[in-house]
């Protein structure tokens, strides 16, 4: 078998009954129009779970709400396991009139959508997808989703929109589709050596995608203890400086773990989103 070839929708020639490509371009003047009035578009990635890659997310659209007159916005675009809503104190159900969707509103008054809106208490997300081929039609039930996000929520006049992805970069190809003005990524990482591995590969795709890569936050990078405040090592390795070195980026901050109760915490957490912002494009 010779090599298998794909033509996209703009090489189809002849009569399109299906109107794909007239429905494919009103789709994104749609994301177009619901990004009007959005200074910048800026994606929170990681290449793995379990770095706080949402934690981060939301701690800097705290910060800059408090810092921005026009508002901040979030996007959970993590599906299957949406947390930004709650880590913002966003609760549902969202709002939907002729306007569209009505995001709803978290601490500080940062705008939220996500997944976890729209699904009762503890309910996973469900595809209806066909039963045969699920993996192959999941991909793209997931992009549309990311659309539809995008296009039919009413996001208003924001200073930023960050968008938290998911592990991987998937929805980061399918973003920069749709958001073509896209201002850059923030890539998340811990200190080991297995999230450097995996952040550097994310941060190579976008690269090669073209997408601005504005800086590194390094989570996790240690201790704080709560009586004396000193930061103990919670990770081996240096997994934020060295990604920084390799790409030529700056290490926005290493953002030690801190208690819920640490006076230290709004200290800290405003300095990372103080770093984040003068890194902004």
């Amino acid at each position: 078998m010779g090599p298998v070839s794909f033509r996209t929708y703009r090489e189809v020639t002849g009569d399109d009954r299906s109107q794909l490509g007239e429905q494919v371009a009103a789709q994104r003047e749609r994301v177009h129009d619901r990004l009007r009035d959005v200074t910048r578009v800026v994606a929170i990635m990681s290449g793995k779970g379990g770095v706080g890659k949402s934690f981060v997310t939301a701690a800097i659209a705290r910060g800059l709400a408090r810092r921005m007159p026009r508002g901040v916005g979030v996007l959970d675009a993590d599906l299957s396991s949406p947390t930004t809503g709650r880590l913002l104190d966003a609760r549902g159900p969202l709002r939907i009139d002729e306007h569209g969707v009505h995001p709803a509103r978290g601490s500080g008054g940062v705008v939220v959508c996500s997944m976890d809106l729209l699904l009762e208490d503890g309910a996973p997300l469900a595809w209806r997808e066909p039963a045969s081929e699920r993996f192959v039609w999941r991909g793209t039930l997931e992009a549309g989703a990311l659309r539809e996000f995008l296009a039919d929520v009413v996001w208003g006049e924001l200073d930023v929109l960050l968008i938290d992805l998911p592990p991987g970069t998937d929805r980061l190809d399918d973003l920069t589709e749709l958001v073509p003005t896209l201002a850059g990524v923030i890539a998340v990482t811990i200190p080991s050596e297995e999230s450097r591995r995996s952040v550097e590969r994310a941060m190579r795709r976008a690269a090669q995608a073209g997408v601005r890569l504005i800086g590194v936050v390094e989570n996790m990078s240690g201790y704080a203890c709560a009586r004396c405040g000193a930061i103990a090592p919670l990770h081996e390795g240096s997994a934020g400086s060295m990604l920084a070195e390799t790409f030529g980026v700056p290490l926005l901050y290493r953002l030690p773990f801190l208690p819920g109760d640490s006076a230290d915490r709004p200290a800290v957490l405003d300095a990372l989103t103080a770093s984040c912002l003068a890194a902004l494009p």
